[in-house]
C-alpha cells in the first residue's frame, strides 16, 4: 500500500482557474499507519507579482531563481503517484493542483472528490476541532510552526491525519474507497528530470553585493559621458534607498556596458555621497534624519561609514545640490503593483491630488511604478525594467508624496 501524499500550497491568491498562481508547495510522504516517510518542498515562480506576501512571507527576490510549476511537474507528479492526496482544506489545493496540471495540458487524477480533508474528517474523528489549521493542530497537540509556510503546513496536516488514523485504525479509515481509487488511478507520463528545489531566504543565502561582482579592471577606461550615466542610473536604483535584486543585477550588466571596473565604481560611489552630503548641508545643518539618511546610503553602495563624515568633512554646503536627475513633477504618471498594503485607491488620490497622473499599465511615458515587492514579477515590474522605469517601495513613494503635499 503506497500510503498518503499530504500537500500543502501558498498561492498568490484563491482562485486557480484565473491569473491566481502557486508560489510555494509542501509534500510529506506518509505511510498507511501515518508514519512520515520523507518530505519534499520548493517555492515555485509564478511569472507574476506574488498576491498578499504578509500573509505567505514569501518575497520576490526569493523566487526569482525558483522553477516554474512547469519545471517541477514531473517531480511533484513523482511523489503524487499512487497516493491518496492529503490537505487541510483539500478542496482548495485539490483544485490548485488539478488546475496547474490541466493548464500544461496534463488530466491528473487529483479532485477534491477524491481526496482526504483532515478539515473535515477531523471535525469527525476528533470531536471538538477547531476547522482552522491553528485551532485544529492547537485541539489535539500537534506542533505548528511557521505557519504559513507550506512544508510547515502540510506536517501539521500530517500530524492531524495521524491523530485520525489512530482513532479508527489504519485499515478502518472512513476513507477507504479513496484510498483503494488513488493507488490505481493513472497518472500521465509527464517529461522532465527531478527539479532543483529552491527554498525561503535563498536570496540572502546566495546574495554578493553586487560591487564585489563588477571586475577589478577592464583594459579601457570608461569616459565621463559613462561615468554620468552610471551616476544617473545609481540615482535612480537609490530612489528607495533599497537595492532590489533586479536593482543590483542592472547596476552590474550596466557597469560592464559602460566600462566601468570595481575601483572606477567605488570612486562613483565616493562622488554620489559627496552630492548627497552637500545637499545635506545646503541649510548649514546635518539632521539626524539626514545623517541616517547618508549611513543607509553609504552601506547600499558598499563604503565604510566613516565615508559618511569624510564626505561632510570635504563638503562647504554651497552650490552643488543638485539632484542627481530624478523628480517627481505634476503631470508624471505613476503605476501601481501587486498587494499593497495601503489600498491601490488610496494611493492613487493622494497621487492624484498632487498632480501625478495614476494609470493602469505601463508605458514608456510612465515616470513612475511603484510595487508591494520591488523585484516584483507582474508584468508591470518586468515592462518597467525594460523601458528603465524606476521601481520604488510604497514606504518611498510615501516619502515623495509627502513632500510634494509640503509644496502644494
Amino acid at each position: 500500500m503506497a500510503g498518503y501524499a499530504v500537500v500543502d500550497l501558498e498561492t498568490t491568491g484563491l482562485f486557480p482557474g484565473g491569473h491566481d498562481r502557486i508560489v510555494e508547495v509542501g509534500v510529506v510522504l506518509v505511510s498507511p499507519a501515518g508514519e512520515v516517510e520523507g518530505t519534499w518542498e520548493t517555492l515555485l515562480n509564478p511569472g507574476r507579482d506574488l498576491g498578499r506576501q504578509d500573509i505567505h512571507g514569501i518575497s520576490a527576490a526569493d523566487v526569482l531563481g525558483a522553477p516554474t510549476f512547469a519545471q517541477a511537474a514531473s517531480t511533484l507528479a513523482e511523489l503524487l503517484r499512487g497516493r491518496t492526496f492529503v490537505a487541510h482544506n483539500a478542496s482548495f489545493d485539490a483544485r490548485f493542483v488539478s488546475a496547474r496540471y490541466g493548464w500544461l495540458g496534463y488530466e491528473v487524477p487529483v479532485s477534491p472528490e477524491s481526496s482526504v480533508c483532515t478539515m473535515q474528517w477531523g471535525s469527525l474523528l476528533l470531536p471538538g476541532m477547531p476547522r482552522t489549521l491553528a485551532g485544529a493542530c492547537a485541539h489535539v497537540g500537534v506542533e505548528l510552526r511557521n505557519h504559513h509556510s507550506a512544508l510547515a503546513d502540510a506536517q501539521a496536516a500530517a500530524g492531524l491525519l495521524r491523530c485520525m488514523i489512530g482513532q479508527v485504525g489504519p485499515r478502518d479509515v472512513p476513507w477507504w474507497e479513496a484510498y483503494e481509487s488513488a493507488e490505481r488511478a493513472p497518472w500521465p507520463v509527464i517529461p522532465g528530470g527531478r527539479c532543483t528545489c529552491v527554498r525561503r531566504g535563498n536570496a540572502t543565502e546566495r546574495a554578493v553585493p553586487y560591487l564585489a561582482r563588477l571586475v577589478d579592471s577592464l583594459p579601457e577606461p570608461c569616459g565621463a559621458a559613462a561615468e554620468a550615466d552610471y551616476l544617473a542610473l545609481l540615482d535612480r536604483a537609490l530612489l528607495d534607498r533599497f537595492l532590489s535584486v533586479r536593482e543590483q543585477a542592472g547596476l552590474v550588466t550596466a557597469a560592464g556596458e559602460f566600462g566601468i571596473d570595481q575601483p572606477t565604481a567605488v570612486g562613483l560611489h565616493r562622488t554620489y555621497l559627496a552630492a548627497l552630503a552637500r545637499a545635506a548641508l545646503a541649510d548649514g545643518v546635518v539632521t539626524a534624519a539626514e545623517r541616517d539618511d547618508l549611513d543607509a546610503v553609504a552601506h547600499l553602495l558598499d563604503l565604510d561609514p566613516c565615508e559618511v563624515d569624510a564626505a561632510l568633512a570635504g563638503s562647504d554646503g554651497g552650490c552643488g545640490t543638485e539632484r542627481m536627475g530624478f523628480r517627481l513633477d505634476p503631470g508624471d504618471m505613476v503605476v501601481f503593483t501587486g498587494e499593497m498594503s495601503v489600498p491601490r485607491p488610496v494611493w492613487e488620490k493622494r497621487a492624484e491630488a498632487v498632480g501625478l497622473v495614476p494609470r493602469a499599465a505601463v508605458t514608456k511615458k510612465v515616470k513612475l511604478v511603484v510595487a508591494a515587492d520591488p523585484d516584483s514579477l507582474s508584468g508591470k515590474a518586468r515592462k518597467a525594467a525594460d523601458y528603465g522605469i524606476p521601481i520604488v517601495t510604497e514606504d518611498a513613494f510615501a516619502a515623495m508624496i509627502e513632500r510634494a503635499e509640503g509644496c502644494v
